[in-house]
């Protein structure tokens, strides 16, 4: 039997109402919508005193599915997966390009 309280603590099983707007193009006002009709659990969390919410994301996944198909949801999970791919390949770039300018400095010093 699965707790109920665990799927808050997985990671990657929640998500900010700001990064579901981000990642599935939904708007705050569907979100608290959807958590009054009671179709997401949410937790109220807050930083810095700003206040945000918590939520599942299987449950927010679902309620983009109900609201424009399932097609749409796989495109979306997609592009997420392509932009996360895109941002790692950069911090590469850059760390490669960091490990090429040393290497050159300590081939030079111990040339010279």
């Amino acid at each position: 039997m699965i707790d109920r309280d665990s799927l808050w603590t997985q990671q990657g099983a929640t998500l900010s109402d700001k990064s579901a707007r981000q990642e599935f193009g939904l708007t705050q006002q569907e979100i608290i919508a959807a958590i009054r009709a009671g179709r997401l659990q949410f937790r109220e969390n807050s930083m810095h005193g700003n206040p945000w919410y918590r939520l599942l994301r299987h449950e927010v996944e679902s309620l983009v599915r109900d609201k424009s198909g399932p097609d749409d949801l796989h495109k979306k999970k997609l592009q997420k997966e392509l932009a996360d791919l895109n941002k790692e390949a950069r911090k590469l770039t850059t760390r490669l390009k960091a490990i090429e300018r040393r290497r050159a400095e300590l081939t030079k010093e111990l040339d010279g």
